[in-house]
């Protein structure tokens, strides 16, 4: 239930940060100064200044008043909103970076696990595992404009930044 804060340089853990139970996915601010740790058993978003290595705030996740667990996440290029899979719940939970707050849920396929963010951050993509399928969100509307069918159970999703038009 920890994250490992590591100096690259001389390949050391500095840090030990207590998060929610079973950490899932991790990803940092735009500007580095925040982390964010999901805890799919926690069902908690875990917050971090990355400076002080500690937390700073926590997001619950709920849908109609169950808890979700959350799985993957992803943080807008400007840092503005902040993207969390819910994996059973079979939504993605939009996130605003500067208040912390819950906007909104979209739904999505079947446990939905992995996220990516084209370069400009206008589509997100699901990984679907329980629908065999890819969601694509415009994230200016915030709605699914978009499902693409795969093999059984995609866990994550890449978006080639070099391919992308």
């Amino acid at each position: 239930h920890t994250v490992s804060v590591i100096d690259t340089r001389n390949d050391k853990v500095v840090n030990t940060i207590l998060v929610g139970s079973r950490p899932r996915g991790a990803t940092f601010s735009p500007n580095g100064k925040r982390a964010y740790v999901t805890a799919e058993i926690g069902g908690v978003v875990s917050v971090i200044d990355v400076e002080r290595s500690e937390i700073t705030g926590e997001i619950r996740l709920s849908i109609e008043g169950e808890v979700v667990k959350p799985m993957g996440v992803v943080v807008s290029p400007d840092g503005s909103r902040v993207y969390v899979s819910t994996g059973r719940a079979n939504h993605v939970a939009i996130i605003d970076g500067a208040s912390l707050e819950v906007l909104r849920y979209v739904a999505v396929g079947g446990r939905v696990w992995g996220l990516a963010l084209t370069t400009d951050g206008r589509k997100l993509y699901t990984a679907n595992g329980g629908s065999h399928n890819v969601s694509v969100i415009d994230t200016d509307r915030n709605v699914v404009i978009a499902t693409i069918p795969t093999g059984r159970g995609p866990w994550g999703v890449v978006v080639d930044a070099s391919r992308e038009k």
